[in-house]
């Protein structure tokens, strides 16, 4: 599916679902599960909302913080997001307790796609990115599609959603800095091991701004397609506000476009890092 071919926003749901759960993962993430509505908790990988902060002692988060989705299950109607405390609107999240209400409004903008015709794709993503990327390992699974996962992260103890990536059957390969085999030379050296191998159709990332540019390089000079899942500060996240704009190339032109209503989710190689 080419960008141009993306449906439009659907409807969207502004409610105060239920906090199920709130707990640290790792010394620098917590996991969020709020129970929400039918129409909030069909929410699809690569899409977001935004999440209203209660106020820590002492400061006062004004705006809705955006937050990619970790999970969405229509059945038991829940959305979880992965999220690192690193501000106010975080440590704001921190304080949900069970039973809490959580304002939320969402799914918002477009996510990940799958093309038929690949039969194996790369997933690489650092830090919190590897959130936003992991819910597509089940979204390739029930397509028949097979995922590798290069995740990287600062050290083993940061390296997030292995298990989400496992459970979908995806082959996983973490990376850190402490270990030395996160550096850009080592995962160019997978990288091109898995297109000789013929297991990367199409690769996809989040989170790192070098990793995008690695791949970029890689997508051209063996003529693969890929997405990205951009990063970006969002006042409105309904494309009203123009905060989020940033810059695309596109077929040699440079083109101004929202995060927040043409993404999240945008091609790879038209993105600039």
């Amino acid at each position: 599916m080419t960008y141009a071919a993306l449906p439009a926003t659907p409807s969207v749901a502004d409610e105060r679902g239920i906090v199920l759960h709130n707990e640290k993962v790792n010394a620098e993430y917590r996991h969020l599960v709020v129970g929400t509505s039918a129409l909030a908790a069909t929410a699809k990988p690569g899409q977001f909302f935004q999440l209203a902060c209660p106020q820590p002692p002492g400061e006062t988060p004004y705006l809705r913080r955006p937050m990619s989705v970790y999970g969405a299950d229509p059945k038991a109607h829940t959305v979880s997001f992965l999220y690192k405390v690193a501000g106010a609107g975080t440590r704001g999240l921190a304080m949900l307790r069970q039973g809490d209400r959580c304002g939320l409004m969402g799914p918002l903008g477009h996510g990940f796609w799958l093309d038929q015709a690949w039969r194996n794709i790369v997933v690489l993503g650092r830090g919190v990115g590897l959130a936003t990327l992991g819910p597509l390992a089940g979204m390739a699974q029930k397509a028949g599609v097979g995922v590798t996962a290069i995740l990287s992260a600062r050290s083993p103890a940061l390296v997030m959603s292995e298990e989400v990536f496992r459970e979908a059957g995806a082959h996983v390969i973490a990376v850190t800095d402490s270990e030395g085999t996160a550096d850009p030379a080592n995962v160019d050296r997978l990288m091109r091991g898995l297109i000789a191998d013929g297991l990367c159709a199409a690769m996809f990332t989040c989170g790192s701004s070098r990793l995008l540019k690695l791949l970029q390089k890689l997508a051209r000079a063996h003529d693969l397609p890929g997405q990205v899942a951009l990063e970006q500060q969002m006042a409105c996240g309904l494309g009203m506000c123009f905060c989020c704009v940033r810059d695309f190339i596109v077929d040699g032109q440079t083109e101004h476009r929202r995060v927040c209503w043409d993404g999240p989710v945008f091609d790879l190689r038209e993105a600039v890092a």
